[in-house]
């Protein structure tokens, strides 16, 4: 998908999806602005052998921002928090452990969010929009019985990857004379939600 921006085309290289959501958390770098971020262990290949894929995310989008926020508590509460997502700017990020020994994680912008599961319970769906491609129209009706384990996921530990981010785990939500209408109406449909 093309799109442009002050007469410049360019070429869209989104990653859809569904996954496990975890370590929620606010980056602040030491230059530059704080952002929101976490990790999707995306599911792939066939669903009676599912392999697992781990994407560090940088949560863009007010929308996406929001939701994410709303699923913090459960993450916390170590609850399974199943997301269907649209990813963007896909890159591989190179490092090297304490131990010498290279390592890699791959990185990506949240784009968008088109359904939320907590313990297996939908409890969000997004309007679909005639321009949006959904990252995934529906839940799935069956999730696989096991979920990835932090420690096997297919990229680098989360203390290689970030370790400036473990002591900044919460997030203060947005007085409500601050948020857009579009992710007001997401707050009123997450809202009375047990999450």
């Amino acid at each position: 998908m093309a799109s442009s921006s002050n007469g410049k085309s360019f070429f869209d290289l989104h990653v859809t999806g569904l996954g496990y959501v975890n370590r929620i958390r606010t980056v602040k770098p030491r230059k530059g602005d704080p952002f929101l971020a976490c990790d999707i262990n995306a599911l792939c290949g066939p669903s009676d052998d599912v392999e697992y894929c781990r994407f560090d995310v940088k949560v863009s989008g007010t929308d996406a921002q929001h939701l994410i926020r709303r699923c913090e508590e459960a993450v916390k509460a170590e609850r399974k928090v199943l997301i269907g997502f649209r990813l963007g700017d896909l890159w591989l990020d190179q490092f090297t452990y304490s131990d010498g020994k290279p390592g890699a994680a791959m990185k990506a912008r949240l784009l968008f969010v088109s359904w939320i599961k907590v313990d297996k319970t939908v409890v969000y769906k997004a309007k679909v929009k005639e321009s949006d491609e959904p990252a995934r129209d529906e839940p799935p009706v069956s999730e696989p019985s096991t979920e990835p384990s932090k420690a096997t996921a297919t990229t680098a530990p989360a203390e290689a990857v970030s370790s400036a981010t473990a002591s900044n785990l919460s997030v203060a939500s947005a007085p409500s004379s601050e948020v857009p209408a579009e992710a007001a109406s997401v707050s009123n449909a997450v809202s009375g939600c047990s999450f």
